[in-house]
């Protein structure tokens, strides 16, 4: 299956004004909540005037529950981008089975974000868990964007994520994402929000 994404010409009745494009966030406690949030405001904030952001938060412990893990995975599917935030330690094996669930019953986002708050050479994990969702973004057919080595609020507040130097840079950012088709979203509050 291939994907590309392809822009109706601008008087095109299909054109929409504001996009809606959903957002799945994985994270594992509290901080890595709070630095995904802060990269979700910052989408939201950048893109703010060319598309409309929604999300799903998922906390890495809920998602032990069978029942949670199957509607999370369902939210995957469904999700425009995938934000997954960690401190970089090897991940548990309940998300592991989230992970492989929605990659294996396929998802429509067009982007799978990794984001760590622990430079590689605190934890042995970051470079295998960045290198495991690599691998799961490729077999997704997803592009693949990784935060560099430092929290938000620190010295680079705000830098560009970028995608590691294994994959093959593009000029391509979010602002694409824009041009693709619309789905209607309905706002939902859930156990996690």
């Amino acid at each position: 299956m291939q994907r590309t994404l392809s822009f109706p010409p601008v008087d095109s009745p299909e054109v929409e004004s504001n996009p809606i494009f959903n957002v799945l966030i994985a994270y594992e406690d509290f901080e890595t909540g709070k630095h995904a949030k802060e990269t979700y405001d910052f989408l939201a904030q950048n893109l703010g005037g060319e598309c409309q952001l929604t999300s799903q938060m998922w906390k890495f412990d809920v998602l032990s529950i069978p029942k949670l893990r199957e509607i999370a995975v369902r939210d995957a599917t469904m999700a425009d981008i995938i934000l997954i935030s960690s401190h970089g330690d090897p991940l548990p094996g309940h998300v592991l089975k989230w992970a492989e669930s929605w990659s294996m019953e396929g998802t429509q986002a067009l982007a799978l974000v990794a984001l760590f708050d622990r430079p590689d050479a605190q934890t042995g994990g970051s470079n295998s868990v960045r290198e495991y969702l690599a691998d799961l973004a490729k077999r997704g057919q997803m592009e693949f964007f990784a935060q560099p080595n430092l929290w938000p609020g620190a010295a680079q507040r705000n830098s560009p994520l970028y995608v590691p130097s294994s994959s093959v840079p593009s000029d391509r950012t979010f602002s694409p994402l824009t041009g693709t088709g619309h789905r209607d979203i309905v706002p939902r509050w859930g156990i996690n929000e």
